[in-house]
């Protein structure tokens, strides 16, 4: 038994290690390659005997974990800002797709109780899929990135009462199945009873679920604190862990002994502890296993797929598929006309959202643990929830090179007319760009202010500022602000290579414009310097130099001195910036970029030491800097 868990284990993490990186490196994302990788291990493990089954018990408590966090991210102030959005488009798009899947369920045949499950399976997304796609290509503060997201964290906060509902669903004859199902085996008199409403009447089983979910919130506001203080004497690390998992797991078997869903327990859990002054200790101890927990579960998913029940059943599979898909896609552009997406934000939405998720793996099990659905419906679901989001990535792709470039072609009349003729041109207007420009009309330096989102620019609106809607990666908007006659231009926008694109096609086109380019991180600069920009900001290093400054005084420095080290690391850095702008190699991935890499191997010894040395001279000497105000 040893020998096998720790096979099962160790194939489990080859796998993942393996097909992850190669998905990445291929844009299909991590979830995707932990589905790929299940899928590839599947033949090992039937081949040496596994129990594919039996891992199952695995990934349970990776569904446990998964939820936790999920409760332990929400945050209440972030629901409320979001609350429209989340609530009435998110609610709007659970509600509406359950209610189309439920009918063409029922018009094939399908009890209403099983319809109304297979539609709250599809009607969830994949968020795990869709953010980090969204990140990645720089899309989620757009207005169809932000509509997305508001729907995903409604659809994750819908999961649970799926769950509480799922129960009482239960079909009699599956319930009896299933009650039957141990004795079969001979093992129905093994293991513990530790139901605590077993026989009870159903007002009394309602007053035990309802006292330990009452038990469950007041610990969370009066024990937990106590609990971790208790914990934090012995000053070890592991012990908040432990105190962590044995909350959860004590929550989650609470719930399961008065017959309410663990999740919804682990769930509750989460929530309770995001209340405790030590959230984000607990958050930050718990968060190296989250990737591990939720990388078992889609491997045991992917390892669980019937390829023989997908063979045989190919058609019809792929049919329920892409069915689903044009569905879920008819559904959330209706919804993102009402909510007035405009152009391509809406495709994004709708395509970028029209998979199915991985809390229907979730459900599936949960319906079918529950006596709501067959197993042989329940396994034709699981095809259809993994092959939907194995084609996600396509459907992204769709969008870049389909939508996207006809949206940016057509939208020339749909952009505003730009009249201004400042010479100083601001793309973006967000946390970056606003500053900027806020500054230079302070300074009666007038600026034309282009930007994507036209949610933020009704905002900004509402405040009297003068902006204009368009996508400054165009070249007939960049000629319609005045471009030609321009002396600056302020690159703000979001996404790194839509930053360098636009700094390389200023070089090519319109050399004489002073390019401001924001960069996102030191690779980036390098990116920017390479095709041709040199007035570049790291957008968060200034604030961190800052906050040096800051340390450094801390620790008994004066401010004169503090200010001299940090002015010693600048002048360094940025000498050794260029220095390495000049030979890094943008076509190269960073990690293999060799003679920038054997750049700094030769030296780095060198430009310690002389740092060393530098500030060594700053902190007890030198010349005398004037003070600077705090800021």
């Amino acid at each position: 038994m040893t020998a096998e868990f720790l096979f099962i284990a160790f194939v489990l993490l080859s796998a993942g290690v393996i097909a992850v990186p190669i998905a990445s490196k291929l844009g299909l994302g991590s979830v995707l390659g932990y589905l790929i990788a299940g899928i590839a291990i599947s033949p090992i493990l039937y081949g040496a005997g596994v129990d594919v089954l039996a891992l199952q018990h695995f990934t349970e408590f990776g569904v446990v974990m998964m939820l936790f966090l999920v409760g332990l991210e929400m945050q209440p102030k972030t629901l409320w800002e979001m609350r429209a959005r989340i609530f009435v488009m998110g609610g709007l798009q659970v509600v509406l797709t359950t209610l189309a899947v439920m009918a063409i369920a029922m018009l094939l045949g399908q009890g209403w109780t099983v319809a109304l499950a297979i539609g709250l399976v599809f009607a969830l997304s994949s968020t795990a899929i869709v953010n980090q796609t969204l990140n990645e290509k720089g899309l989620l503060r757009s207005d169809g990135g932000q509509a997305s997201f508001s729907v995903l964290l409604l659809q994750d906060i819908a999961v649970i009462p799926m769950l509480a509902l799922i129960p009482l669903l239960a079909l009699p004859e599956l319930a009896d199945a299933l009650h039957h199902a141990p004795e079969a085996g001979g093992h129905g008199a093994e293991g513990l009873n530790l139901s605590l409403v077993e026989g009870l009447a159903g007002w009394q089983v309602a007053l035990v679920t309802l006292a330990a979910i009452a038990f469950v919130c007041l610990a969370g506001l009066y024990l937990t604190g106590p609990i971790f203080r208790f914990v934090s004497r012995a000053r070890l690390r592991e012990l908040f862990v432990s105190a962590a998992l044995m909350m959860v797991l004590g929550i989650a078997l609470l719930m399961t002994m008065v017959g309410v869903s663990p999740a919804l327990g682990t769930f509750l859990a989460g929530v309770v502890m995001a209340n405790s002054e030590y959230r984000h200790e607990i958050e930050s101890d718990i968060a190296p296993f989250k990737g591990i927990f939720l990388g078992i579960f889609f491997i045991t998913v992917g390892a669980s797929i019937n390829f023989a029940l997908l063979w045989d059943n190919l058609s019809l599979i792929l049919a329920m598929t892409l069915g689903l898909i044009l569905l879920k896609a008819a559904v959330l552009l209706v919804i993102g006309r009402l909510f007035n997406l405009q152009g391509a934000h809406k495709f994004l939405f709708a395509l970028g959202l029209a998979q199915a998720g991985e809390f229907g793996f979730v459900l599936i099990s949960f319906t079918v643990a529950s006596a709501v659905m067959p197993p042989e419906i329940a396994d034709l679901l699981l095809l259809v929830v993994a092959l939907s989001m194995l084609l996600t990535p396509a459907l992204f792709i769709l969008y870049d090179k389909v939508i996207a470039p006809r949206y940016s072609r057509g939208q020339a009349a749909e952009a505003d007319e730009i009249d201004s003729d400042a010479k100083i041109i601001i793309a973006g207007h967000g946390r970056f760009g606003g500053i900027i420009n806020r500054t230079l009309q302070a300074a009666n330096i007038e600026t034309t202010v282009v930007d994507y989102s036209s949610e933020q620019l009704e905002m900004l609106r509402s405040f009297g500022l003068r902006v204009h809607f368009g996508d400054a990666t165009r070249a007939d908007l960049l000629h319609a602000a005045g471009i030609e006659d321009a002396k600056i231009l302020v690159i703000a926008i979001d996404g790194r290579e839509a930053v360098t694109e636009l700094a390389r096609y200023m070089r090519q086109n319109y050399p004489q414009v002073h390019v401001v380019a924001r960069a996102y991180d030191r690779t980036h600069v390098y990116d920017l310097w390479a095709v041709g920009c040199r007035d570049i900001i790291r957008e968060t290093y200034d604030s961190s130099i800052r906050a040096t400054r800051s340390v450094l005084e801390a620790l008994g420095n004066s401010r004169a001195a503090a200010t001299r080290m940090v002015k010693v690391f600048e002048d360094f850095d940025r000498r050794m910036m260029l220095e390495l702008a000049e030979i890094y190699n943008i076509h190269d991935p960073h990690a293999e970029n060799s003679e920038y890499a054997r750049h700094v191997r030769e030296n780095i010894a060198k430009w310690e030491d002389d740092l060393r040395a530098r500030m060594k001279e700053a902190s007890e000497g030198g010349p005398e800097v004037a003070r600077e105000g705090s800021a």
